[in-house]
């Protein structure tokens, strides 16, 4: 139990902190504490499957599964549409959830071929794409660090001085001696955020009450619902975030002293990209947002020393157990925007940083450079003038206007067309001094 509670202190602001994000920027008020409770559940028991391996589903690693953060800005974005046409929150929801329960096929047919898949989608292309998901999305954290969109005192002194506390807390945490306190990082900073902004007076207390005492997973409860203009930049994460899995479940392999090649590990790979598509269905079916592996807790393997997927009862138990009582949720939900700014900052500028490490694994050669260029000037485009695509027909607006797809398509397509570059002596002039 003690070890469990570690990976659920590790993961648990990645498990929420999503729904927080969605339900604040979209305004989906009530319907907030009872998604944090689904969030929990639906995690819970996806760990569950990642972990335990049912048949061909699953990993059989200690490997935790939480709310994915590379969804975000395509479920802002759809929302966000659903929103200007004069949707209520039920409609945007049910238009969300309806968008990644079809997308979660597309994971779960490319677990079978993810071999072939990685010659498509190279570690520039994934690079590309993180990156900019983490740079399309500071200005939702920076946003909130100012109070959030409608407030009455945004910009205000008080907001941007609690939001610079929590990421000063975040940062100083992050280099302390002790492992546990750097993996707590993002929730000593908000537990101290929270606790300034309540003597501040800017915690409502009164949304807690009122809650009913059982969150009960009640499937597709808000509907569901499509569009195919919508569904491009979430079909397109959907691939991405297999790319990813692979990556994190490679990681935890040597961390917990398993084979990183042949056929165990083959096998374990496309279980676990099989399980986070299936997740992701449970997911979408269960009202909260698709699933990934967590690469967290692997800090927590490497402190403890213990890999053994049976602490996975005890996780499972306590996420369940913690998202069955709206209390919890409500909690969560009376976060100060600011607060929760704070924090989120440093996440998504750290996910942007995640990109660019993958990019820096790879030759930086004339071809990279110009895939890089290219794409990242898409992508970061239409992110800042998103209008500038008013002219197109309203089905391409909805698939290029997503700067996600953006800036992944044009990186396939030049890293699919554009001839490999020869070498170049003016880059290995430069690169030598270097090394």
């Amino acid at each position: 139990m003690l070890a469990a509670w570690q990976h659920v202190l590790a993961s648990i602001v990645g498990i929420v902190t999503p729904t927080l994000i969605i339900g604040g920027v979209l305004g989906l008020g009530e319907h907030i504490p009872y998604l944090i409770s689904m969030a929990l559940i639906v995690s819970g028991v996806a760990t569950f499957i990642q972990c335990r391996r049912i048949g061909p589903v699953g990993s059989g690693l200690l490997s935790l599964q939480g709310t994915s953060f590379a969804f975000l800005g395509a479920i802002l974005a759809a929302g966000l549409a659903m929103k200007a046409r004069g949707a209520t929150s039920e409609e945007m929801l049910a238009m969300i959830f309806g968008l990644c329960l079809v997308g979660c096929v597309i994971e779960i047919i490319l677990s079978q071929f993810i071999e072939q898949l990685k010659r498509v989608i190279t570690p520039t292309v994934t690079g590309v794409v993180i990156t900019v998901i983490g740079l399309s999305l500071v200005k939702v954290g920076f946003t909130d660090l100012a109070g959030g969109v409608g407030a009455e005192k945004f910009g205000s002194p008080v907001n941007l001085a609690i939001g610079m506390i929590v990421i000063c807390v975040v940062l100083w945490c992050s280099f302390v001696a002790n492992l546990q306190v750097r993996i707590s990082a993002l929730v000593i900073g908000l537990a101290v955020g929270f606790g300034i902004a309540a003597v501040l007076g800017m915690v409502d207390f009164s949304r807690i009450g009122g809650q009913p005492l059982l969150a009960v997973p009640v499937p597709f409860r808000f509907g569901i619902d499509f569009d195919l203009g919508l569904f491009a930049p979430i079909a397109f994460i959907y691939l991405i975030t297999a790319i990813e899995t692979t990556g994190d479940l490679t990681a935890n392999s040597v961390i917990s002293g398993e084979p990183v090649e042949g056929p165990v590990y083959l096998r374990r790979i496309k279980g676990g990209i099989l399980a986070d598509g299936v997740n992701s269905g449970l997911a979408a079916m269960l009202n909260t947002f698709p699933n990934t592996t967590f690469s967290q807790n692997n800090g927590v393997i490497q402190m403890t020393g213990v890999a053994s997927r049976h602490i996975v009862f005890y996780i499972a138990g306590v996420l369940v157990v913690l998202g069955l009582f709206p209390i919890f949720g409500a909690v969560l939900a009376t976060i100060p925007k600011p607060v929760l700014g704070g924090a989120t900052l440093v996440l998504f500028g750290s996910i942007a940083v995640a990109g660019i490490r993958i990019i820096a694994t790879q030759p930086i050669d004339r071809k990279t450079i110009y895939v890089l260029a290219v794409s990242l000037g898409l992508g970061l485009g239409t992110a800042l003038v998103p209008n500038a695509l008013e002219g197109l027909p309203d089905i391409v607006q909805k698939v290029l206007g997503a700067p996600i797809t953006a800036a992944g398509l044009s990186a396939i397509l030049m890293t699919l067309v554009l001839p490999d570059a020869v070498p170049d002596p003016a880059l290995k002039a430069v690169a030598t001094p270097a090394e």
